[in-house]
C-alpha cells in the first residue's frame, strides 16, 4: 500500500507539475528530435540505404548538419504547451487521488494510483494532441530540407486554413491510446519508487534528491515502456499527408506490420530509453522543489 499526503492541493500540483514539465523538456528534447525522425524516416527503396541506420547515426548526422540547434528543433510548441500540460497532468493525478478518497487519512492502493494517473492523461490529450502534432511536422521538415512551415504559430495557421480544427487535433484518439495506460503507469511506478525507497519511519516527502531523480527516472523508462508502439502509430499517422490513412491507425498500423513487421512498433526505441530517464528524472524533482518552494511561501493553501 502506498502512503499519501493527507493534504492534496490541487493548485500547488498544478503550479509545481508545469515547473516540472519544463525542466523535462529542456532536458529530453533533443532526444525527442531523434526519436520522431527514426520514426518518421521512410522506408529505403531497392539498393537503397535507410537515411539514419540508429539512434547514434541520426545523433550525429543531425549535429553536423544542423549543428546544436538541430536538436532543439520544433521545442517552442512542446514549452508552449508543456506548462500548462504538465500542470493539468499533475492536478488530474492530484484529483483522481481525491476522488478516491473517503477522508484525507486513506491509502491508495497502487491500482487506485494507476486509475489516478489515467485520468491525468485524459486531461492532457486536450492540450497534448495539437501541440505533438505541431512538433513533429517541424521536427520531420528539419530532416528533410523542405521548409514549408516558418514555426509553431505559422504551423496552427497553415493547418486550420487547409483543414479547421480537425487538421490542428489529427491523431487525438491516438494521443489517448497513448497517454491514458502509460501515465497510469508512470504515477503508479513514481509512487511505488517512493514508498521502496524511503528509510522506515520516514515519509516520502523526505526523500533524498538522488532517490528522487531514481524514482522520476524508472517512473519514465516505465511509462515509456506502455508508450512506445501507440506513439509510433501517432508520429506516422500526425505527419501524413491528407488522406493517406483514411480509417485512422488501423491503417498506418496495417501498412507498418506489413512492410516492416512487428519490430516497427519499437522504433525509436534506445532514443525514447535514453531521453526517457533523465527528462523524467527532471520532471519529478523539477515537481517536488517547486512543491517544497510552494509549501513554504503558502503552506495553508
Amino acid at each position: 500500500m502506498a502512503k499519501q499526503p493527507q493534504h492534496i492541493s490541487p493548485l500547488k500540483n498544478f503550479f509545481a507539475g508545469g515547473f516540472g514539465g519544463v525542466c523535462l523538456v529542456f532536458a529530453g528534447h533533443p532526444l525527442d528530435t531523434i526519436k520522431v525522425r527514426l520514426q518518421t524516416q521512410p522506408k529505403a527503396g531497392p539498393g537503397q540505404q535507410q537515411l539514419y541506420s540508429g539512434t547514434f547515426d541520426c545523433f550525429r548526422k543531425t549535429l553536423m548538419k544542423e549543428g546544436l540547434k538541430g536538436l532543439y528543433k520544433g521545442m517552442a510548441a512542446p514549452i508552449v504547451g508543456v506548462t500548462p500540460m504538465f500542470a493539468v497532468c499533475f492536478f488530474g493525478f492530484g484529483l483522481g487521488k481525491k476522488l478516491q478518497q473517503k477522508s484525507p487519512d486513506d491509502i491508495l492502493s497502487y491500482p487506485q494510483l494507476f486509475a489516478a494517473g489515467m485520468l491525468s492523461g485524459v486531461f492532457t490529450t486536450a492540450i497534448m494532441a495539437p501541440g505533438e502534432r505541431i512538433k513533429c511536422l517541424l521536427q520531420i521538415q528539419a530532416a528533410s530540407g523542405e521548409v514549408k512551415y516558418a514555426g509553431p504559430v505559422d504551423c496552427v495557421k497553415q493547418l486550420y486554413r487547409e483543414s479547421g480544427m480537425r487538421g490542428i487535433y489529427k491523431g487525438t484518439v491516438l494521443t489517448l491510446m497513448r497517454d491514458v495506460p502509460a501515465s497510469g503507469m508512470y504515477f503508479m511506478t513514481y509512487e511505488w519508487l517512493k514508498n521502496i525507497l524511503t528509510p522506515e519511519g520516514r515519509s516520502p516527502n523526505e526523500l533524498s534528491v538522488p532517490s528522487i531523480l531514481f524514482a522520476g527516472g524508472m517512473a519514465g523508462i516505465f511509462n515509456w515502456a506502455v508508450a512506445i508502439p501507440p506513439d509510433v502509430l501517432k508520429s506516422r499517422f500526425q505527419t501524413a499527408p491528407e488522406g493517406k490513412y483514411p480509417n485512422g491507425f488501423r491503417d498506418v498500423l496495417r501498412e507498418l506490420i506489413r512492410e516492416e513487421g512487428i519490430g516497427s512498433l519499437y522504433k525509436g526505441f534506445t532514443a525514447v530509453m535514453l531521453r526517457a530517464f533523465p527528462a523524467n528524472a527532471a520532471c519529478f524533482l523539477g515537481f517536488e522543489v517547486a512543491m517544497k518552494f510552494l509549501n513554504w511561501i503558502a503552506p495553508n493553501l
